[in-house]
C-alpha cells in the first residue's frame, strides 16, 4: 500500500511560529534566526520564547516575547527550537503539552554525538511516537521557501537565496541536501548566477523527514520547476524511488551523490552514518528514479543554472553557431560526449548561408561565421536558424569570441534583441578578453540566455538538459528500469 505523502506545509508555509532560544544577538543561534525571518520578509506570527525576558516580558526583533513554552497562546503551527542539547527533550515534551505538533530542531548532539547523543535521539524518538509528533532534523541548518506568497526562511545560514519575484514564471529551483554546507554553497552561487533558487533544505539527521519527504512535498509546489539534491544515504530505497518517478513524470530531479569513493565513502559514513556507496549501482539507482545524476558539485550547479531556464528539458538536437574554428570543434566534442545529437544543417538553410556569408565561412554545423563577424553577420545566421531549422533543431549553441578589431557591443544588442522572440532555446558562450563581460552577460541573460565562460561548459549544461525528457516520458509511462541493488547488506545508496 503507497504511503500518503506527509504535508509539510507547517514546514514550509506556517502561519505561526514560536522561536524557542529566541534572541537579539545577530551571532547566536537564536537570534540569526530571528533575523533571517525578518530579512525573508515572513509575514506570520512569531512568538521568541526566552526565560531572561523578564516575568513581564520584553520584545525580541520588535515580537512580544514569552518566558516559556506554556504561555505561548493560542498554539503555533511550528516551533524552531535552537537551545543546547540537553534542554531539547525537555523543550519539545513541553511543546507537546501545548498542543505543538511540528517542531524544527536545528542544534546537533543526537545520533551523530556518541552514544550520549545516540540515547538521547532514541529518546526523542519513543518521545515523538507517543505524542504525535513531526520532527524535521536534529543537527541542520534549517529550511527556507521563497514562495513569493508566502515568504518563509527558519535557519541560520548566511544568506537567503533569490527566490522568485512576485508574479514570477513557476520555474523556481528547490536545493535538498544532507549537508547544511553546501546548502550555503549553493545559496552563494545562486546569489552571484541570478538562480531563481527558492527552496533550500538541510536536511540534517532526518528523524522523521528524510530526502524523500521534502522531494515529495517541493515536488508538487507549482512555484518550483526543478528539485535538485545532494545525497550521501537513504534508508528506503522503494520509498525514495516512488516519489521520485511521481516527480520526474513532471518535472525534473538532479542529483549528486557523496561518497562514491572508497575515501569519500568512509567521509560519508562519519558525516551521516551512510554504508559505502558503489559507483555502478547509484547510477542504476538513478535510472531507475529517472533522476539526472551529475557527479560533481560543479555540474549539479550547471544543472540549476539551466534548468532554472529551461525546467522541462530540451531535445538533443543542437546548432553549433561560432565565429571561430577552435572553440566551434571543441563544443561539438563534448556535445556528441555529452549524447546530443549534432546533425548536419537543413539544405534550405545551408544554401541562405552559402549566398550571404564570406566563402571562407564554414556552412556546416558547428557554423564557422569567422574572426571577423559582427552583427550583421550574427543576426544573419541566428534569423536563418529561425526561418529553416526549427523543426530541425531543438536548442542553439552560440559562441563569440571577440577579436580587438570588432565591436562586441553591436553583436551582444543584436544577439539579445532577437533571443526576444526567438523561435529556438539559444544559450551562449564568451571567450577571450572581455572588456565589458558583466554588462553584456547581464544583457544576455536578460534576454533570457543562459551565458557561459566556455563552450565546453556550456555544453556540458545542454547534454544535462538534454537527458530529462526521456525520463519523464519513461516515468509517465512507468517504464523505468527497477533493479539496482542486490540487497540492504550489500551496496547500499
Amino acid at each position: 500500500m503507497a504511503m500518503v505523502p506527509r504535508d509539510l506545509t507547517p514546514f514550509f508555509a506556517p502561519r505561526s511560529i514560536a522561536v524557542v532560544g529566541a534572541g537579539e544577538r545577530a551571532t547566536s543561534s537564536g537570534g540569526a534566526i530571528m533575523q533571517m525571518l525578518r530579512l525573508a520578509g515572513y509575514g506570520g506570527r512569531v512568538v521568541p520564547v526566552n526565560p531572561r525576558v523578564g516575568p513581564k516580558g520584553g520584545t525580541i526583533f520588535g515580537y512580544p516575547a514569552v518566558t516559556a513554552i506554556a504561555a505561548i497562546d493560542p498554539p503555533v503551527d511550528l516551533a524552531v527550537i535552537v537551545i543546547r542539547p540537553d534542554a531539547i527533550l525537555d523543550a519539545v515534551r513541553e511543546c507537546a503539552d501545548r498542543g505543538i505538533r511540528n517542531l524544527l530542531i536545528l542544534p546537533g548532539g543526537f545520533a551523530e554525538a556518541g552514544p550520549a547523543g545516540i540515547a538521547r535521539n532514541e529518546a526523542l524518538v519513543t518521545l515523538a511516537a507517543e505524542r504525535g509528533l513531526t520532527i524535521a532534523g536534529p543537527n541542520c541548518a534549517g529550511l527556507v521557501h521563497l514562495d513569493p506568497a508566502w515568504r518563509f526562511a527558519a535557519t541560520f545560514l548566511r544568506d537567503l537565496p533569490p527566490g522568485l519575484p512576485a508574479g514570477g514564471a513557476s520555474n523556481g529551483l528547490a536545493f535538498i541536501s544532507q549537508s547544511g554546507a553546501l546548502a550555503e554553497e549553493f545559496i552563494d552561487k545562486a546569489n552571484a548566477r541570478g538562480l531563481p533558487l527558492t527552496s533550500v533544505v538541510s536536511v540534517g539527521n532526518a528523524v522523521h523527514l528524510g530526502v524523500e519527504d521534502y522531494l515529495a512535498w517541493l515536488g508538487d509546489r507549482p512555484e518550483i520547476g526543478a528539485a535538485l539534491l545532494y545525497v550521501e544515504s537513504i534508508e528506503d530505497h522503494e520509498r525514495f524511488r516512488s516519489v521520485a518517478r511521481r516527480v520526474v513524470a513532471r518535472k525534473p530531479v538532479i542529483a549528486l551523490f557523496g561518497g562514491r569513493t572508497e575515501v569519500g565513502a568512509r567521509a560519508a559514513a562519519a558525516h551521516t552514518g551512510a554504508v559505502a556507496n558503489d559507483h555502478a549501482a547509484i547510477d542504476a539507482f538513478c535510472a531507475s528514479c529517472g533522476i539526472v545524476r551529475v557527479n560533481s558539485l560543479r555540474r549539479l550547479l550547471l544543472a540549476a543554472k539551466v534548468f532554472g531556464r529551461f525546467p522541462q528539458g530540451l531535445g538533443k538536437r543542437t546548432l553549433v553557431l561560432s565565429n571561430s574554428g577552435g572553440p566551434g570543434v571543441l563544443c561539438a566534442d563534448r556535445a556528441v560526449l555529452e549524447g546530443l545529437d549534432v546533425a548536419p544543417l537543413p539544405p534550405a538553410m545551408a544554401d541562405v548561408l552559402r549566398q550571404q556569408l564570406p566563402p571562407e565561412a564554414a556552412v556546416a554545423n558547428p557554423i564557422d561565421l569567422l574572426a571577423d563577424a559582427r552583427e550583421d553577420r550574427f543576426g544573419l545566421a541566428v534569423e536563418t536558424t529561425f526561418a529553416h531549422a526549427t523543426k530541425a533543431y531543438d536548442m542553439v549553441l552560440m559562441i563569440h569570441v571577440v577579436p580587438f578589431m570588432v565591436d562586441a557591443a553591436p553583436v551582444i544588442a543584436r544577439l539579445a534583441d532577437l533571443a526576444r522572440s526567438a523561435g529556438l532555446p539559444l544559450m551562449h558562450s564568451m571567450m577571450g578578453t572581455l572588456p565589458d563581460k558583466a554588462a553584456w552577460f547581464a544583457q544576455m541573460e536578460a534576454a533570457g540566455v543562459p551565458m557561459f565562460n566556455d563552450v565546453e561548459q556550456m555544453a556540458e549544461a545542454a547534454g544535462l538538459l538534454g537527458r530529462y525528457p526521456p525520463l519523464r516520458v519513461a516515468a509517465q509511462r512507468h517504464t523505468l528500469p527497477t533493479a539496482f541493488f542486490h540487497d540492504r547488506h550489500s551496496a547500499k545508496i
